[in-house]
C-alpha cells in the first residue's frame, strides 16, 4: 500500500484546529452536514443505529437526528478530546471502523476519507459493519477543489525554484469513488457532485481557513524545506489575475464534493426480485441528488 498521507502530521493538524477553536471555519462541514441529513430524510425507512465517521464538529450527527429517521448515533474521533460530556466519542484511528459485523443501519462519513491511504479498505470494512438494507453515506472532496491554489503554488515554485513539490493533496475523481464502492460490494452505487466556490480577500483568508479546519499538507511526499516570504506573494498575485473565475482582488477557490451512496443489500432481495430493489433506498437517493444538483455551485462568502 502506497503511503500518501503522514496520518501523524494529519492528526497534529486536526488538533491544532481544535485548540484554535475557530467557529467559521466549520461552514463547509455544516453544509456537507445539511446535505447529508437531506439524503436520509428522503428514505422511507428508520435507521435504528448510525454512526458518524470523524465528523470533526459533530454537525452531521446533530443534523441527522433532527431528520426524524434516525435512532441512537455514536460518534468515532481519533481523539476524546472532539468530543465532550453531552456529545462523547469513541476513539478511533482514521482508517478503522469500530463496530461489531453486521450491527449499523447507517453509516455516514463527512469529509474525512479523503485523508486515508487504504480508502479500499476503508470501504470493505463499511460494507461489513453494516446491517442488509444499511445504508454507507460519505461526503469526500473531490477533483478540482482547490485546483486554482494548487495551480497557484505550482507555478510561484516553479518562478522561485526552478522544480516545483505537491502543495495540494490529490483529490479524488467521481468515477473513481464509485468503481470503489463497486469493489467493495456495496449495490447500486448513487454519485452526485457539487461546487462550491468560496469568496476570500486574499489567499492569506483561505490559507487561514484551511489551517483552521486542520487540512493544510499532510502529504509523506511534501517539500520540508521552508520558503521564502515571496513564495506566498506571487500566488497572491496569481490568485488576483490568474483564473476567470476570480473578480478585483479577490480569491474564489472551489471546492467539488462528491456525495456517494452505497447499500448492503439482502442476497435474496438483490437476485430475486428487481423490481422491488428498484424501489429502494438509492433510486430515492438519485430524486434527491437531481434536486440538489440544482443548488450547486453556489457562492459562498467567507
Amino acid at each position: 500500500m502506497e503511503i500518501i498521507f503522514d496520518q501523524s502530521l494529519v492528526e497534529a493538524h486536526r488538533r491544532r484546529a481544535l485548540r484554535q477553536a475557530d467557529e467559521k471555519a466549520g461552514f463547509l462541514l455544516d453544509i456537507v452536514a445539511q446535505e447529508l441529513a437531506e439524503r436520509v430524510s428522503v428514505v422511507e425507512r428508520q435507521f435504528e443505529t448510525a454512526m458518524e465517521l470523524h465528523g470533526y464538529t459533530g454537525a452531521a450527527a446533530r443534523s441527522l437526528s433532527t431528520t426524524g429517521k434516525v435512532g441512537a448515533i455514536e460518534r468515532v474521533e481519533t481523539d476524546s478530546a472532539f468530543g465532550s460530556a453531552d456529545e462523547p466519542v469513541t476513539e478511533a484511528p482514521l482508517e478503522r471502523i469500530p463496530a461489531d459485523p453486521a450491527s449499523l443501519s447507517l453509516l455516514v462519513s463527512p469529509l474525512s476519507l479523503h485523508l486515508t491511504n487504504d480508502t479500499p479498505g476503508v470501504f470493505i470494512q463499511a460494507r461489513r459493519v453494516l446491517k442488509p438494507d444499511g445504508l454507507f453515506l460519505a461526503a469526500i472532496p473531490g477533483s478540482g477543489t482547490l485546483q486554482e491554489l494548487r495551480e497557484a503554488l505550482l507555478a510561484a515554485e516553479a518562478e522561485l525554484t526552478g522544480g516545483a513539490s505537491p502543495r495540494v493533496i490529490p483529490f479524488a475523481d467521481v468515477r473513481d469513488m464509485g468503481a470503489l464502492l463497486q469493489r467493495a460490494g456495496f449495490a447500486l452505487p448513487v454519485a452526485d457532485t457539487e461546487t462550491y466556490t468560496v469568496r476570500y480577500d486574499s489567499l492569506f483568508g483561505l490559507i487561514r481557513d484551511l489551517r483552521a479546519m486542520g487540512m493544510t499538507n499532510p502529504l509523506a511526499s511534501r517539500n520540508r524545506k521552508p520558503m521564502p516570504r515571496r513564495f506566498f506573494s506571487e500566488p497572491q498575485k496569481s490568485t488576483r489575475s490568474a483564473s476567470p473565475i476570480r473578480t478585483g482582488a479577490s480569491a474564489r477557490p472551489s471546492r467539488s464534493f462528491i456525495f456517494r451512496a452505497g447499500r448492503r443489500t439482502r442476497v435474496s432481495r438483490s437476485r430475486s426480485n428487481p423490481a422491488r430493489r428498484s424501489r429502494d433506498c438509492p433510486t430515492r437517493l438519485a430524486r434527491a441528488s437531481t434536486n440538489s444538483r440544482m443548488k450547486a455551485s453556489r457562492d459562498l462568502r467567507s
